[in-house]
């Protein structure tokens, strides 16, 4: 029973975003607050951009980092965790797979960050999952609220921007309002963003998302503050030509789980990934050589982050 939500301590765990805001209002007037932030397009330089079933943490003193943020979510849910005290921030973008692990990774990856600062509460924060009509946003929202409740930790969630707080009318559709977040991790503050580069790897990363990985990677070493991918491997494509072959309205409608509210870069993004997994079948052998992870340090001129040559 360790979730706090409004200041108070829970036996029970919310089973949905509607037992949550009728429990506590206050949550309306926090996603409220977000909204009324103007949204900002964050460029490279200093970003830690966090993709789909990806996790990174960072503090404060960290050199290389400014903004950590994520976007692109409809159904998914993008999780902020920060230490209080420190100022340490942890942000996934989860869709459901892999939440009960990566949840007890981004609390512990804080605490480490934030040992030797005074001593602070863990904030918890949720941005994303609209309403949609399959239920999928709820689905997630309630596997996040249940990894976190399981914590033997008190965890105090400050933010519930999801489900109906973050959905509007468009016509007869519902859609989601804030697609994205980053947040500043020299101050805390958290706003709506887009991300026009989203880091480096990119068709890579996705690819380990399209080839069904389960699990969610952590993507920072705060010690050698560097970025991380890899390694991981993935079995060959069946059809790939056949695939790309097909309309992006055909992509949209098979491979989202809200085709009705996807940015507009979705089947081109989708297609990038595609081609990248037909050319590198075998990613352990065409790209994590020896097995070793693909390491990225900031360029000290640009802010963005170059390959560490080996």
């Amino acid at each position: 029973m360790v979730l706090v939500l409004n200041g108070v301590l829970q036996d029970d765990c919310p089973m949905d975003t509607n037992s949550l805001f009728l429990q506590h209002p206050v949550y309306r007037e926090y996603a409220q607050q977000l909204h009324s932030i103007q949204a900002k397009s964050v460029g490279p330089a200093g970003l830690l951009y966090v993709g789909q079933r990806e996790l990174a943490a960072a503090a404060p003193h960290d050199k290389n980092i400014n903004i950590i943020g994520a976007d692109d979510a409809t159904t998914c849910i993008i999780v902020v965790v920060r230490h209080s005290g420190s100022g340490a921030v942890a942000l996934a973008h989860f869709d459901g797979s892999g939440v009960d692990e990566a949840v007890c990774t981004m609390v512990s990856r804080v605490q480490e960050l934030a040992l030797g600062y005074p001593e602070g509460r863990i904030e918890l924060q949720l941005i994303g999952g609209y309403r949609d009509s399959q239920g999928y946003g709820e689905d997630v929202f309630y596997s996040i609220m249940q990894s976190f409740h399981k914590h033997h930790l008190e965890i105090d969630l400050t933010q519930a921007c999801v489900g109906e707080l973050n959905t509007m009318l468009r016509g007869e559709r519902n859609c989601p309002i804030i697609y994205g977040v980053g947040v500043n991790i020299k101050t805390g503050e958290i706003f709506p963003a887009t991300f026009p580069d989203r880091g480096p790897d990119r068709q890579l990363r996705d690819a380990r998302i399209f080839m069904g990985a389960q699990s969610v990677l952590d993507i920072y070493d705060s010690a050698l503050e560097m970025l991380r991918i890899g390694p991981f491997n993935y079995d060959p494509l069946r059809g790939a030509d056949l695939w790309l072959a097909q309309t992006d309205e055909f992509l949209l409608q098979h491979l989202s789980s809200s085709p009705d509210v996807e940015p507009p870069h979705f089947a081109h993004q989708t297609r990038a990934t595609i081609r990248f997994i037909q050319e590198n079948q075998f990613p352990a052998v065409t790209v994590f050589r020896d097995n070793r992870p693909r390491y990225y340090r900031r360029d000290d001129a640009t802010g963005c982050w170059v390959l560490v040559r080996y």
